[in-house]
């Protein structure tokens, strides 16, 4: 049965205009009214893990009211949810949007999926604290690519950028231990100085007085991957002063795991601070017989009273930077060292003997596609797998890449297939870990539709709830809710979010449990989920029966001095 809003009472309403349609405006209760929207009927899933209850909900402003059976004569609006379930928004663990807010306030690919929250900063990268020279750069690059202004240099003046603009979801952010890093003292392989250090906790310090979740690493990347474990204590007891998160890439996600892991642990213990292991995984098959010695070192650390979570994606590949395959010496400093290395005869060799070991570790170049270059000029390899699109050039893997990366300026996205079905499916359905998407709000039109995306980019949430809850049954369904909305928010420190409760926020997903699934394929990733019906934020319809409202009611998450993020 199609559902739909029935409108009762003297309603003021007023019609939104958007590139998806049209949307019901909600402007304060009708007179006699005392509720602006009643979810009526419906299966609703609290969060807490616990059993579902079949109830209604009342909100008013941009606050739950009432919890139980209520009147629909109360209600200037109604949802009529009878066999849908209605559970709080989804809490993107891991997420890598910033400045696309600022392009796109929609975040169309996002809340489409249920996602009414997002976990920004991540990977060691922020769009903060920027160096002069940084914002020259971003400066340039914004205005040349979507006609923005960067005119911001720390946490305070983003968060302020974002709030002029507004924007569809709530947004919280972690600072970037490289972005930090690079301010403070470039892009070198070396050690920190003690002034340089000092700097570092300063910069942290501040990212947190303005509101940051904590700090995260990258430690796959330049130039995170260059900083000692203690650089990271040091920086991670800055972030724990009032109540922060360390998240982290690991250092190694391959064959070194279980050592990673363990830097990861001793990070979280010695600082102490809360511990965050993001898209957790085991990547290429001579490594998958360690999973049971990976779970094994989480229960060790879960019963020693480690204080940490981690967060998975629904698929087997990921998704990264091409030039990531490349040795670490070789990334040393920004993109035009990497490019400049590339061209110099006297490391061709080295180069190639390097890519040689990782095409073993793959077993062929067809487990990795290129998502997305920079110039129209090699658009046609997007979607293909290396080893298409250098038979297509009539190159070697090697020289393909090196000539794409060169040509591009060392800005080419990857997907790689890493991974096996019965590994990610014991990770995801761990109590301990949570739904990350590792992706960013972006959509099928305008300027951030560039490239074939990840199709985590639009599917993650829908295929959590379809294929692993209602198919594959990892988990209850009610768990994977706990794992996507109570936990997130408990876990980052999230003030009245994450729980459907009287006196918290109205932060909303009815959803068709029997038939919400993701759509996007590796090929066409750009297509929205099915079965996510309403999609409220604050007290908002922002996704109302597949249409965007074009409402903007998200808020910037804040941390304070005492730990709470409102």
């Amino acid at each position: 049965m199609k559902r739909r809003v029935f409108i009762q009472g003297a309603l003021k309403t007023a019609a939104v205009a958007s590139a998806g349609g049209a949307g019901l405006l909600l402007q304060g209760c009708a007179k006699g009214k005392d509720l602006d929207l009643l979810i009526a009927g419906g299966t609703v899933y609290d969060g807490t893990g616990g059993p579902p209850l079949r109830t209604d909900i009342g909100i008013q402003g941009n606050a739950i009211r009432n919890i139980g059976r209520i009147p629909r004569s109360r209600a200037s609006a109604v949802i009529e949810a009878d066999g849908l379930a209605v559970s709080p928004g989804f809490i993107d663990v891991h997420d890598h949007t910033d400045t696309g807010l600022l392009v796109n306030p929609r975040a169309e690919s996002a809340v489409r999926q249920g996602v009414t929250t997002l976990v920004s900063g991540q990977c060691g990268g922020s769009p903060f604290p920027l160096t002069e020279k940084d914002v020259e750069d971003l400066r340039h690059s914004l205005a040349e690519e979507y006609g923005l202004d960067a005119d911001w240099r720390d946490i305070r003046g983003f968060f302020g950028r974002l709030e002029q603009t507004g924007m569809a979801l709530n947004y919280s952010t972690f600072v970037g231990h490289g972005t930090v890093r690079g301010a403070a003292m470039g892009y070198s392989d070396r050690p920190a100085t003690a002034a340089e250090l000092e700097r570092m906790k300063q910069l942290v310090s501040e990212a947190m007085a303005g509101g940051a979740l904590g700090l995260s690493s990258g430690l796959e990347y330049t130039p995170g991957s260059f900083a000692p474990t203690e650089e990271l204590i040091e920086l991670s007891r800055v972030a724990a002063k009032t109540g922060g998160v360390y998240a982290t890439h690991m250092r190694d996600e391959e064959a070194g795991v279980l050592e990673a892991v363990d830097e990861a642990l001793r990070i979280a213990k010695e600082s102490p601070i809360r511990l965050q292991i993001s898209h957790l995984k085991i990547g290429e098959a001579v490594n998958w017989p360690k999973i049971d010695a990976l779970m094994a070192k989480l229960e060790e650390a879960r019963a020693a009273g480690v204080d940490f979570r981690c967060d998975r994606y629904p698929y087997i590949a990921g998704a990264t930077s091409l030039n990531l395959l490349f040795p670490m010496w070789s990334r040393e400093g920004v993109n035009e060292d990497f490019v400049a290395r590339l061209k110099d005869p006297a490391l061709d060799r080295r180069l190639r003997e390097a890519l040689a070991e990782q095409e073993k570790r793959y077993g062929s170049w067809d487990k990795v596609l290129i998502s997305e270059v920079a110039t129209e000029k090699n658009r046609t390899v997007e979607g293909l797998s290396v080893l298409e699109a250098s038979a297509k050039a009539g190159k070697s893997a090697y020289d393909f890449m090196r000539d794409l990366l060169i040509e591009e300026s060392g800005r080419v996205g990857m997907i790689s297939f890493y991974g096996t079905e019965d590994i990610l499916k014991r990770i995801l359905a761990h109590p301990l870990v949570g739904v990350g998407g590792d992706s960013g709000a972006i959509a099928p039109y305008g300027p951030l539709s560039k490239g074939r995306p990840h199709p985590r980019f639009y599917g993650t949430f829908p295929r959590v709830l379809g294929r692993y809850v209602r198919e594959e049954k990892i988990v209850p369904l009610e768990e994977m809710i706990r794992k996507m909305t109570a936990m997130p928010a408990g876990q980052m420190g999230f003030v009245r979010r994450g729980l459907l409760k009287v006196g918290w926020a109205a932060d909303v997903c009815v959803f068709d449990p029997a038939r919400v699934i993701d759509k996007a394929t590796f090929k066409e990733p750009a297509v929205y989920p099915e079965g996510i019906k309403k999609v409220i934020v604050n007290g908002q319809i922002v996704v109302d029966d597949g249409t965007h409202t074009g409402r903007l009611p998200g808020r910037v998450l804040r941390k304070n001095a005492g730990g709470a993020v409102a």
